[in-house]
């Protein structure tokens, strides 16, 4: 057997390498030019796929008991503009363009809100070229209308003691003064409402729960959430929606001290009726969007119960609004159950806002107090204090 040439050898071995390489090479890029990228071309493209967060470890923690259903929260508050009103102020807008209704640079959108629906909508008509007007109850915290100012939304304040319906009254009289040039989105009555959470929230929730979930429980603004998602799982002929899971247990969410929903039932109201502080529901009038053959029960919340459980939310280390606090509040008092006690079944429940929106709420007076009294503390060696307006250099 002929001793091979090491030289030669070593040329061969080196160009084989080489040509490997380029094969390498160019089959890598081929790979790298076929990938899908993952970036929003502009800011509406963040709405939706939110995550589900699993709040059993909560749950556990607020009732009598060791064993429970689970409970899980759909996190709407990390949306783009930190609440569930994202995917209805785009799809509302979506459907207006598609129809020919309104038109960038032309139509001024005019729409009544209790905020986040506001927010959203100004978020999508900067992003458009829209001017917009929003017209809000006093009540509404002093960072909703600082963030829609700060997105150029001009708003217009209506009193407190007419709630959503004096807000709309005022948005009808300005719409008349904009001679044909304004339009309304009507987010108490537009079909685009149920629509975005029928072919987004609701399949979400189900493949994300991989089709387990047993109970939705959502508070009730417009009611378009609560009806979009139960219009998906329980099925909608209308929208050739089959039922996926037909006994899904659907419960509403809304303030004790106004419980339009619960006679709109059947049931009775229980306490005295009248104002609340649970923004982003209870607007005053039952919405034309919801559902109510949908909703299976209806859980009335008091302002105060809300407000601690957000609390207790927050330190658990979820920063949600007030009406998340009242949805949750809702969940516990379901979740502990029999029927739902120390099962396997599924719950699933909106956090609609993130909870800095809410800061001058009353719920955070207290805190708010504390912090502006909060004052500066000395500095250690080898600092001296004397130069920070200390009467010696250690303080």
């Amino acid at each position: 057997m002929k001793r091979v040439n090491q030289s030669l050898f070593n040329r061969c071995h080196h160009t084989l390498q080489q040509s490997l390489c380029r094969v390498g090479q160019k089959a890598f890029t081929q790979q790298q030019q076929h990938r899908m990228l993952r970036v929003a071309a502009r800011p509406s493209e963040l709405v939706g796929g939110t995550p589900l967060l699993d709040m059993t470890p909560f749950l556990k923690s607020h009732t009598d008991s060791s064993n429970s259903c689970k409970l899980y929260g759909k996190m709407e508050s990390l949306g783009p503009c930190s609440s569930v009103k994202d995917r209805l102020g785009k799809s509302m807008i979506d459907e207006a363009e598609k129809q020919g209704l309104i038109t960038p640079g032309k139509t001024v959108l005019v729409e009544p809100t209790s905020g986040n629906t506001g927010i959203a909508l100004a978020f999508i008509a900067r992003e458009r070229g829209y001017r917009c007007i929003l017209t809000m109850p006093e009540t509404m915290s002093l960072e909703r209308r600082m963030m829609l100012m700060a997105m150029g939304c001009e708003v217009v304040l209506t009193p407190k003691e007419t709630a959503v319906p004096g807000a709309l009254a005022k948005a009808h009289e300005l719409l008349e003064g904009l001679n044909g040039d304004g339009y309304m989105l009507q987010q108490f009555e537009n079909p685009a409402n149920p629509k975005v959470h029928r072919e987004t929230t609701g399949p979400e929730i189900w493949n994300d729960t991989d089709g387990t979930i047993d109970i939705l429980i959502s508070g009730v603004g417009t009611g378009g959430t609560v009806t979009g998602i139960s219009q998906f799982i329980k099925g909608c002929p209308e929208f050739n929606l089959p039922p996926l899971k037909p006994d899904l247990k659907t419960i509403a969410v809304e303030p004790q001290e106004q419980m339009l929903l619960t006679e709109a039932k059947g049931g009775e109201k229980r306490g005295e009726q009248g104002p609340h502080k649970i923004q982003g529901m209870g607007a005053g009038l039952v919405p034309n969007v919801i559902d109510l053959d949908l909703v299976d029960e209806i859980v009335a919340v008091h302002s105060d119960d809300a407000m601690a459980t957000t609390r207790d939310l927050w330190m658990a280390g979820i920063p949600a609004g007030v009406s998340s606090g009242a949805i949750i509040n809702a969940s516990l008092q379901v979740c502990q159950r029999p029927e739902n006690a120390n099962t396997s079944k599924i719950a699933v429940c909106i956090i609609p806002s993130f909870g800095e929106r809410y800061f001058t709420h009353p719920m955070f007076e207290s805190i708010k107090e504390d912090a502006a009294n909060l004052t500066k503390q000395p500095l250690p060696e080898p600092y001296d204090n004397t130069e920070f307006g200390f009467k010696t250099a250690r303080g």
